[in-house]
């Protein structure tokens, strides 16, 4: 794999994330739980969708074939996806989705954070105009996992069901591949030590605050970042490119 094709892989994985868990968030548009989360969730999706965007057209780009963005979101197939499995996860309850957006939102940041310092200084823009929107995103998971952790003992109990069930997908958030080696080595992506150390204490800090108990390292589920994915995403993906596979071309 040559610098280039790695750098396009590094993009895809980027943006893959961010478009699968805004069609996830978006699930819940007419269905939150308040009228407030229900706009909240679907504005979370939207800025999602916004920075996926902006990766997917550095994409291609970097490929250089002719494809647009929408031929990324719409036209490839499922092991052709590069997401991690945390962000094909189905939405559960109310608490499901928001440990899910946590433990992603957790990661996030400090990613973003650390990607407007990239060599690549286009995918630095797009981060350092991510880092106010990821910001916003954290405060808003945590402040509901706070409220259902130290809230109603129905509350805490499905809060810590959620976590229990979703850590194991939190390792794949960290698989540091050849892809990835090539892109630190290339100034162009953080060493994912130092976003996991970031990642724990944030973990670390909201789970004491919300009377939760951080699950033990044990397996992890990984695959995703390799194409290798959880039942869940062709699901989404039958749901998600149906319009473009039908009528091939459409347009608004």
């Amino acid at each position: 794999m040559t610098d280039k094709e790695a750098l396009l892989t590094y993009t895809l994985r980027l943006g893959d994330d961010l478009l699968i868990l805004s069609h996830r968030l978006s699930e819940w548009c007419g269905h939150g739980p308040v009228l407030e989360e229900d706009i909240a969730l679907a504005n979370r999706a939207l800025d999602h969708i916004g920075e996926a965007r902006n990766l997917y057209d550095h994409a291609v780009q970097l490929e250089g074939k002719g494809r647009t963005q929408d031929d990324l979101a719409y036209l490839r197939k499922e092991r052709d996806f590069v997401n991690t499995l945390l962000c094909e996860q189905p939405n559960g309850d109310y608490a499901h989705t928001i440990v899910r957006s946590f433990l992603f939102d957790a990661y996030h940041l400090p990613l973003a954070e650390a990607l407007t310092k990239s060599s690549d200084a286009t995918i630095a823009a797009i981060a350092a105009k991510a880092v106010k929107e990821a910001q916003y995103h954290l405060k808003h998971s945590s402040d509901w996992l706070i409220r259902f952790g130290d809230g109603t003992e129905e509350s805490h109990r499905r809060a810590q069901e959620a976590l229990d069930a979703l850590w194991t997908y939190t390792g794949d958030l960290f698989t540091q591949d050849e892809v990835h080696k090539a892109m630190v080595k290339a100034g162009i992506a953080p060493d994912l030590q130092t976003i996991k150390a970031g990642f724990d204490a944030t973990v670390d800090k909201v789970l004491d605050e919300a009377t939760l108990k951080r699950p033990a390292d044990g397996y992890m589920q990984s695959g995703g970042r390799a194409g290798k994915h959880s039942e869940h995403l062709g699901y989404i993906l039958a749901e998600m490119q149906y319009l473009q596979r039908a009528y091939p071309g459409a347009e608004w």
